[in-house]
């Protein structure tokens, strides 16, 4: 495997047992990802693009192939394996959030670094940081409801980057988002890939994908396509009015 291989993985597949009639989701999937790739993965409904990230996710393990993630082989670890995985590997952004509600913001992107074991003040310090970073300082002793959708979902990245993972994995980040709130998500997601970061979206919507540096395009679980993008959307300036 090349030194610059994030993510590799062969011939994976994957059924589902439904009833009497088996689904065979993923039909043998090849893919390398490297490190510092902006990837989107885009797919119709069924087209196995969701399976995918589970499994690239280490939500869910291949029913046969192989999955090397960061040097180690994820294919068939055991599910508490999975969890430390996940946990120290990629941080996830979600179309829903996922912030516990009462909690604030400050201590929602503590969670990872709680299971990690970090000690509880540098938590707090790493936790600070990750908001700063994404524009929050002023919010992090608001709770979810206290935010805009905007700001929740940068919540969400910031726990997603506090304990510096080897992949970030968004799954429609802007799903739940006005189209000038999305725009502003995308332009920290470019923020985030220039600091160095891997990042794979996983969206149906076309403009999203744009802004990835490759993309790579589902069809009855196999890979249709997987082309560079010649021209990505960069920064756009577009004010945004947080509510």
């Amino acid at each position: 495997m090349s030194e610059h291989n994030l993510i590799s993985i062969s011939n994976i597949k994957k059924y589902y047992q439904v009833g009497s009639v088996v689904v065979k989701a993923l039909k043998g999937v090849d893919l390398k990802i490297n490190k510092n790739e902006y990837v989107a993965i885009m797919g119709p409904s069924g087209s196995g693009k969701s399976t995918l990230m589970n499994i690239l996710g280490c939500l869910d393990t291949p029913t046969d192939g192989t999955y090397i993630l960061n040097g180690t082989d994820v294919s068939k670890l055991t599910d508490d394996r999975l969890a430390e995985i996940r946990n120290k590997e990629i941080g996830f952004v979600f179309q829903t959030f996922n912030l516990l509600p009462r909690y604030t913001a400050l201590d929602n992107v503590m969670l990872p670094l709680i299971y990690a074991g970090v000690p509880k003040h540098e938590r707090i310090e790493m936790a600070k940081r990750a908001l700063e970073n994404v524009g929050l300082a002023d919010r992090m002793e608001h709770k979810p409801n206290e935010l805009s959708g905007g700001q929740r979902q940068r919540v969400a990245v910031a726990r997603a980057l506090v304990n510096s993972p080897s992949i970030i994995l968004a799954d429609e980040p802007t799903g739940n988002l006005d189209s000038k709130t999305s725009v502003d998500i995308m332009n920290l997601f470019e923020d985030i890939y220039e600091q160095g970061n891997t990042i794979i979206l996983v969206t149906h919507e076309e403009d999203i994908a744009r802004h990835a540096r490759r993309i790579i395009r589902l069809l009855d679980g196999m890979i249709e396509s997987d082309e560079i993008n010649p021209n990505p959307t960069l920064h756009q300036n577009v004010v945004i009015e947080e509510q």
